[in-house]
């Protein structure tokens, strides 16, 4: 891939993202990363892997999901265009904790963790919008434990529409039902009762 076509993908997702980062510091990342592309069902890391590399979805959707006791998968996240996956090591952890799978094609920027914290927290600019995403994964989680606490199955999938209106056309219904804690014949129920409406 031109680096310069990749230097100006990643600004273009950064703005989408309404992060601000200089094409120098984007520079500074793409010579330091790796780029893969994963086939649909792809698995691009596995629980207990050595969390030392994380990534960003340039392009695709990937969800990471855990296996309850009976062997389900209950999927945790979804990540898609100018999102992290595999960030277990940026958040402290030196295994990965869930598995993460490619539910479409996706291109991902797979980065050294350590060697972007050092960036970060060499730049002023760099550890304000790091501040400002790990405030993001603290609301993200506090409303996926609100949900589960106050909101019955329909709130829980019309707030899911709402805050990503792009996944529900790209993810599948098994997918979506497990993030919401339901079977996916109450979401199909779901779905046909609001159709109704």
């Amino acid at each position: 891939m031109d680096k310069e076509y990749i230097v100006n993908q990643l600004a273009n997702l950064a703005r989408k993202t309404g992060l601000d980062i200089g094409e120098e510091i984007l520079n500074e990342v793409v010579g330091f990363s790796k780029f893969k592309v994963y086939s649909k069902g792809e698995l691009l890391a596995c629980s207990g892997d050595d969390a030392s590399y994380a990534g960003i979805v340039m392009n695709g959707v990937v969800r990471s999901y855990y296996l309850d006791g009976d062997g389900n998968d209950i999927t945790k996240f979804f990540s898609c265009e100018g999102n992290l996956c595999m960030d277990e090591g940026m958040m402290g952890y030196d295994e990965v904790i869930a598995t993460w799978e490619a539910i479409e094609e996706s291109t991902v920027m797979l980065f050294e963790v350590k060697r972007m914290k050092s960036l970060i927290l060499g730049n002023e600019q760099l550890k304000t919008l790091w501040i400002e995403l790990l405030e993001g994964a603290m609301r993200y989680k506090i409303y996926r434990e609100n949900g589960f606490l106050i909101q019955n199955a329909t709130e829980r999938y019309l707030a899911f529409r709402k805050r990503y209106p792009q996944l529900s056309e790209r993810v599948s219904q098994q997918y979506i039902a497990t993030y919401l804690g339901i079977k996916p014949e109450s979401l199909s129920r779901i779905k046909n009762a609001l159709k109704g409406n």
